[in-house]
């Protein structure tokens, strides 16, 4: 399935995965291909995209919007940070940007150790 995440200033990502995990307002939901419609609330974490060589891709999203089709999937996110990079400097760079956002995006202390807890799981698991 396609994904697309944009935000004002221009697109984060494009391309074909397998799965995406999405931090939405009643909880983390998971979407794959030929799911049914749906357009619901973002709220501050992170999306995790599981591409068809089963490496996944991690972006931190301060708030927005997804619309999920049965082939493609659109978010629309106030800010996003991607957690990726070619180095380690350049990951670590991209880890503190995204907890940044998220410190920035939300009030609530539990919230921000969840978040952070779950960038750094997942970067390990890259």
């Amino acid at each position: 399935m396609k994904i697309s995440i944009v935000t004002p200033l221009g697109k984060i990502y494009e391309g074909e995965i397998k799965e995406a995990t999405f931090p939405g307002v009643e909880g983390e939901f998971g979407v794959l291909d030929g799911h049914a419609p749906l357009v619901t609330n973002l709220q501050p974490g992170i999306i995790t995209l599981k591409k068809d060589d089963n490496k996944v891709e991690i972006i931190a999203v301060n708030w927005g919007y997804v619309e999920v089709t049965p082939e493609h999937v659109n978010v629309l996110a106030d800010s996003a940070v991607p957690v990726s990079g070619s180095s380690e400097s350049e990951i670590a760079k991209a880890i503190e940007k995204a907890k940044q956002l998220i410190r920035e995006a939300s009030d609530s202390d539990a919230l921000v150790a969840v978040v952070e807890s779950k960038i750094e799981s997942a970067v390990r698991n890259i």
